[in-house]
């Protein structure tokens, strides 16, 4: 009898009621194959993304301490194989050629590449957020694309130099406390992961808000950021776990250390669009709804465009329902 009531409880719960919408957008607009492609795109746009993030923030700390963080980032997420192999994919794309052509179109292609992976973020984003951009000229559309992942590169720099400052302060005060309350140290690394954890909250949040053509609060999307940085701490150490039974190095061989960053990009990314889809859903059933920016118009607007019938989509998007919807003609 009480645990009947316990699984009717739980079954009408807020919590439950989102995590069932969640899974039904996520199947809906299959986000695991966007996810797929997604983590396909990061891999090539990694080393310049990462050879740009490491420029911004080696201006006040240097490019060698900036990149050291990175790998030292790394090794935590994907183990010493994968470390080693970002830091060489880092130092090959830095060997540039030499001669002024060649270093233009050297970093021409670094912006590109660097770019290039935020745009299918945004895409995908558009997916989840059932939005659709307005049709734009190719120049005028190009450049918009590229400055605001250009901003969103400059962004993720500056919270790696936030990083590198607290480390450092986090570092030298634990070695303090360490001398003086030995016992203690737990209390540093505590600190450490929740320093760890909102900077990774703050990125996911700012990626929600700004990269879509949406218009959100920033009081809907922190809890979806929320949850996503908890699940990528939670995969960092399942994938760990993963790599350290696993024969990945015995089966793939000279490859294995691709395998090692393409799983981890992977599981990234999942858990990336799966917390879209966690703030989609709340936004619109909790949250003061999500709405398409000036340049964008929503599924339904599109939707009632071609059907030659009158908008009457509210303020929070609401599609037509393709799951329930079994009253057309022929069916």
């Amino acid at each position: 009898m009480v645990r009947n009531k316990l699984w009717e409880w739980s079954k009408n719960s807020p919590i439950w009621i989102l995590l069932k919408n969640t899974y039904l957008e996520w199947n809906e607009d299959k986000a695991s194959r966007l996810a797929a492609a997604l983590a396909y795109y990061t891999i090539f746009s990694l080393a310049p993304l990462l050879i740009m993030v490491i420029a911004i923030a080696g201006f006040i700390f240097g490019q060698e301490a900036a990149q050291g963080e990175i790998v030292n980032q790394m090794k935590g997420l994907i183990g010493e194989a994968g470390a080693h192999a970002v830091e060489r994919m880092i130092m090959s794309a830095r060997n540039t050629s030499s001669g002024i052509i060649a270093t233009i179109f050297a970093l021409v292609t670094l912006f590109l590449g660097a770019t290039f992976v935020f745009g299918q973020l945004r895409d995908a984003l558009n997916t989840i957020w059932e939005i659709t951009p307005k049709p734009m000229s190719g120049v005028i559309g190009f450049m918009k694309d590229r400055v605001i992942s250009f901003a969103m590169i400059l962004a993720i720099g500056f919270l790696l130099l936030i990083s590198l400052v607290m480390s450092a302060a986090l570092s030298a005060f634990s070695g303090l406390l360490n001398e003086i309350f030995p016992k203690l140290s737990f209390i540093m690394h505590s600190v450490n992961f929740i320093v760890s954890f909102g900077i990774t909250t703050l990125l996911f949040a700012m990626i929600y808000k700004i990269l879509p053509d949406v218009k959100i609060a920033w009081s809907d999307v922190w809890l979806g950021a929320a949850i996503t940085s908890m699940l990528f701490t939670v995969g960092k150490f399942l994938i760990g776990l993963y790599l350290g039974k696993s024969s990945v190095s015995s089966a793939y061989g000279a490859a294995s250390s691709l395998v090692i960053i393409l799983i981890w990009v992977y599981y990234s990314a999942q858990i990336f669009l799966f917390g879209a889809e966690f703030t989609q859903v709340y936004a619109n059933t909790y949250g003061s709804g999500v709405k398409p920016s000036t340049g964008a118009t929503s599924l339904p607007e599109k939707y009632c465009a071609e059907k030659g019938i009158a908008d009457t989509a509210t303020t929070k998007i609401k599609p037509p329902n393709k799951k329930n919807d079994t009253s057309g003609t022929g069916q």
